[in-house]
């Protein structure tokens, strides 16, 4: 079963924030600077987070990992925005 994940990022360094965002931008949809949703299961979020841990410096740096639930359920039932309205990107699956 696949959940959706907000994954939201605060990273000192220039090449470590660069890193973290082409890591979340191959697994999710970039929402804002250091926002992004993902759609992961068990496996796909066990291997993001460990991919993700080796780029930070855990004195400096902060990613936190916000279960949203199942994935099947439309984010935009459950997200509130306010001002400019989010879009998700269109995604289309190649084969």
């Amino acid at each position: 079963m696949r959940r959706r994940y907000l994954f939201a990022y605060d990273v000192a360094d220039d090449a470590r924030r660069t890193d973290i965002f082409q890591a979340l931008r191959d697994h999710g949809d970039h929402a804002q600077y250091s926002v992004f949703f993902c759609e992961l299961t068990d496996r796909e979020l066990i291997d993001l987070r460990s991919e993700l841990d080796g780029y930070l410096n855990h004195a400096q740096d902060q990613l936190m990992i916000l279960d949203l639930g199942i994935a099947s359920t439309s984010l935009s039932e459950r997200l509130d925005v306010l001002g400019k309205p989010y879009r998700p990107p269109g995604r289309c699956q190649v084969v």
